[in-house]
């Protein structure tokens, strides 16, 4: 449950007329517990340059039996119903429309509706049929329908009990369901109406839409004949091919989506159980799972451990390789002085000035002259004969927690370093969408990136986070590439975790290493490549100034013009 949803009850109750009010149609989603329904709250999307979501939650009866393992036959009792309502309701701010099945005995309903107003409730929806009901859906169930009579009494006596006119009860007509044709249709609907049904739903079992847009043609007719009109709701879960713009001009003023959530969790839930047990490890079933960090970011626990913790810039751990050996260069690059200062010391400067105080670097060549304070050292005794992964591999004891990675050749500004720290996904390049502009060097050959999504043509003023890396390279043709790669990177906590994995992975089963020649010789353009591979995603953060990179001479003296 997040904090952010919250709304009180009185609120949340009228929120539904609100915006049946403003709005000709609205749209609602099933949640069954209080995740579902901080994915059905959160969620939006851009269709035709405009931003929709769903405008209200229904709490499905099916979804709420089959999810604590019961048939959906009014087995499930009320409390046990009113703690799934309970999470939905403390983990969204929408109106809930709640899925009474039959109501039950008379009695009974009164006090369910009693309880559903005080709680926040927008509206119940109960259905004409016999106690106990058996699934509209289900192949071959008998359907006997209630008296309609016996039915609107059952409506007058839950409108009797309510303190208040936004609560709202509204009547689900299953005369298609049950065979008794659409004509006892609009006879119940008259009947329901005229006890003080704020809302009709017409229910169909057909692929095809044709009775229940039949049967809104003859509603309209029957609400001019009695002088009002109170909404109409329908459930197209198996006439779906309908769009909501053809349910609107049939007069529709509600659609529920009522069990998608629960059916497409059921789905993933079987294939990622299935992929475990083929696979026998869990790691092959890691790109069709939400990280943990996603989930707890979505439940609000990242709220939660912000307050607890305030973020705490100086936990942030770094790690620099700088073990490797340069041809141009006489001793380490990290120890080449601009204006009289090392890299490295620039480098440490720069990040104690973001509250950055646990720093590692690998040395290897030339190791004695790395002697900078203030920071921790791992030896990679190897340096001549394997690469940069195996160096930021030596200090993966350092990693616990979240690290950010720094090649050792590179003046980077704070506004980046602190930029990184903010983001919010789990593995993050730093990338600078500028390189196009320059001229760089015949033999200078750059880490060039592919996005999913391509970046603006207009250089931006602006740090943007959202896009996803699909390649990086050296070998990227520079006509093909989006942005260059600059030598910083993060890695969440579960970031990590993937990493390591494949790292090892890798390792134990004699793979060689993704695109390289061997694991021993691979770089880190090589890694981040493999992680896409297997499915995982890395993000960029996108930059157009503030790092230089000293890759030659050249480079150097342009630092030092510029420091």
């Amino acid at each position: 449950m997040s904090l952010k949803n919250r709304i009180s009850p009185e609120d949340r109750r009228k929120s539904l007329k609100n915006l049946l009010k403003e709005k000709d149609f609205i749209r609602a989603i099933e949640a069954h517990n209080g995740l579902s329904a901080i994915i059905a709250n959160d969620i939006k999307e851009k269709v035709r340059n405009e931003i929709i979501e769903f405008d209200a939650i229904w709490e499905s009866s099916l979804t709420d039996s089959a999810t604590k393992g019961y048939p959906d036959a009014e087995i499930i009792g009320p409390e046990s119903r009113y703690e799934t309502i309970r999470q939905i309701l403390h983990s969204s701010h929408k109106p809930l429309i709640v899925d009474g099945d039959t109501g039950g005995e008379a009695t009974n309903f009164e006090y369910f509706v009693k309880n559903l107003e005080d709680f926040g409730v927008s509206m119940v929806i109960i259905e004409d049929k016999k106690f106990p009901k058996r699934n509209s859906l289900e192949a071959g169930a008998i359907q006997i329908q209630e008296d309609p009579d016996i039915f609107s009494i059952k409506i007058k006596r839950g409108k009797s009990v309510l303190l208040s006119q936004d609560f709202m009860i509204a009547a689900r007509i299953e005369s298609l369901i049950s065979g008794a044709g659409i004509e006892d249709a609009l006879f119940r609907a008259r009947k329901y109406l005229m006890a003080g049904a704020d809302a009709i739903m017409i229910h169909s079992k057909d692929s095809k839409p044709n009775d229940i847009f039949k049967f809104a043609e003859e509603y309209n007719k029957l609400s001019s004949e009695l002088g009002f009109r109170k909404p109409l709701i329908c459930v197209p879960t198996t006439y779906n091919t309908i769009t909501e713009d053809q349910l609107k001009e049939h007069g529709f003023n509600i659609v529920i989506y009522a069990n998608h959530l629960l059916r497409s969790c059921h789905k993933a839930m079987k294939e990622t159980a299935s992929l475990i047990l083929r696979s026998q490890r869990c790691f092959e079933a890691e790109p069709m799972c939400s990280s943990v960090n996603t989930i707890f970011k979505d439940v609000g626990f990242l709220e939660v451990k912000e307050k607890d913790m305030k973020y705490s810039k100086g936990k942030t751990r770094v790690i620099i390789p700088a073990a490797g050996k340069e041809p141009i260069f006489k001793i380490p690059k990290s120890m080449i002085k601009i204006n009289g200062k090392p890299i490295l010391q620039r480098q440490i400067e720069t990040l104690n000035s973001c509250g950055i105080y646990n720093i590692t670097v690998v040395r290897g060549f030339k190791k004695e002259l790395i002697d900078i304070p203030g920071v921790k050292y791992i030896d990679n005794e190897y340096y001549e004969d394997y690469g940069l992964l195996y160096s930021l591999f030596r200090a993966e004891s350092e990693m616990e927690g979240g690290f950010i990675y720094i090649n050792s050749d590179i003046l980077f500004d704070r506004h980046i370093i602190n930029s990184l720290l903010e983001s919010k996904k789990d593995i993050v390049l730093v990338v600078d969408n500028s390189y196009a502009y320059h001229k760089h060097e015949i033999d200078k050959r750059l880490d060039l990136v592919m996005t999913l999504n391509k970046p603006s043509d207009q250089r931006r003023l602006l740090y943007s986070r959202d896009n996803e890396v699909i390649r990086i390279g050296k070998n990227i043709d520079k006509s093909m590439a989006d942005y260059e790669y600059i030598g910083i990177a993060y890695f969440s906590e579960y970031g990590i975790d993937i990493v390591k994995k494949i790292f090892h992975d890798c390792s134990s089963n004699n793979r060689g290493c993704f695109h390289a020649v061997s694991i021993e010789k691979a770089t880190f353009n090589d890694f981040i490549q493999e992680i896409i591979d297997r499915g995982f995603k890395v993000h960029n953060l996108e930059i157009h100034k503030g790092w230089i990179e000293i890759h030659n001479k050249k480079d150097l003296e342009l630092a030092e013009k510029l420091i």
